[in-house]
């Protein structure tokens, strides 16, 4: 592992996710999340956005994208409820030889490599933690470890962003620090061709047909305000080929379908699928 040593104090970085992600359609909510990023000047600093949505609608594969299209290295923290200030920023470790080490988290890691990191479902995390990450999302751009005894400033080429869930199992975030969450993007369902492009980007594998059959299933549950994404849909689709394989008759796609969605869903999701599948893809 990489080691840096800041103020006397060596720090080993966590190294960067490797994610190659395709970001499928709307390229207008990629566009907002760059604008964002963007310095225009050298008084200028980067934003750092929230974006926000239900559990499965791509923030994340949004923000890798928008990485990959930096060019610069991509780091993900996975927030929870029991996310500690010094979790987000450097953990002491004792070594096999006694000795004492500090590991740079994912966050700050990506802060000295001029990296982005994306603070993934950051509103599951307790406000106490939110006010370590303050004079980060600042024009300041920093953060203290009280814990390794360091001041760490961020990188120019840093940014930051944070994926929020639209769901009811979330704290509220400060206001200090939604101040600072800015701007906001909001990821919705997609329409259903984007929807099917989105099927047939994760699935090439897959027949046209049971991808149209489920860019439906997806949009008549969007209609009904259901909380299914798609990636429900690619998951469903990935049970049925499997069951489609394991099966001496082969891959029937109604049946399948049926029966994959029914163990990822729930029976209650069955009355969305369409009662015919299509021959072809329109």
């Amino acid at each position: 592992m990489e080691s840096v040593v800041i103020q006397g104090v060596e720090l080993r970085l966590t190294p960067p996710d490797e994610m190659r992600w395709q970001w499928v359609g709307r390229q207008e909510l990629k566009r907002q999340l760059l604008a964002a990023w963007a310095v225009l000047d050298e008084q200028d600093h980067a934003l750092s956005p929230r974006l926000v949505g239900k559990p499965g609608v791509g923030k994340t594969t949004l923000a890798s994208a928008a990485a990959r299209a930096l060019d610069i290295p991509l780091y993900v923290f996975q927030a929870t409820m029991d996310t500690r200030p010094e979790d987000l920023l450097v953990t002491p470790v004792i070594t096999d030889g006694q000795k004492l080490r500090y590991t740079a988290s994912p966050l700050v890691s990506a802060m000295i490599k001029g990296g982005v990191c994306v603070l993934d479902e950051g509103n599951r995390m307790s406000e106490r933690s939110w006010a370590s990450l303050a004079p980060l999302l600042d024009r300041r751009r920093y953060v203290e470890s009280v814990v390794a005894g360091v001041k760490i400033h961020a990188h120019r080429n840093f940014r930051f962003c944070a994926t929020m869930n639209d769901d009811a199992s979330t704290f509220d975030i400060p206001e200090y620090i939604q101040s600072r969450l800015q701007p906001q993007i909001v990821i919705d369902f997609p329409e259903r061709d984007e929807e099917t492009a989105i099927l047939q980007a994760n699935l090439p594998f897959a027949s046209p047909r049971i991808l149209h059959y489920l860019a439906v299933f997806l949009q008549r549950a969007h209609e009904d305000d259901q909380p299914f994404t798609v990636r429900d849909g690619i998951n469903i689709a990935r049970y049925a080929l499997k069951l489609g394989a394991s099966d001496r008759g082969g891959l029937d796609v109604k049946k399948h379908v049926r029966q994959a969605t029914a163990m990822i869903l729930g029976d209650d999701a069955l009355e969305y699928l369409p009662g015919e599948v299509p021959l072809e893809q329109p």
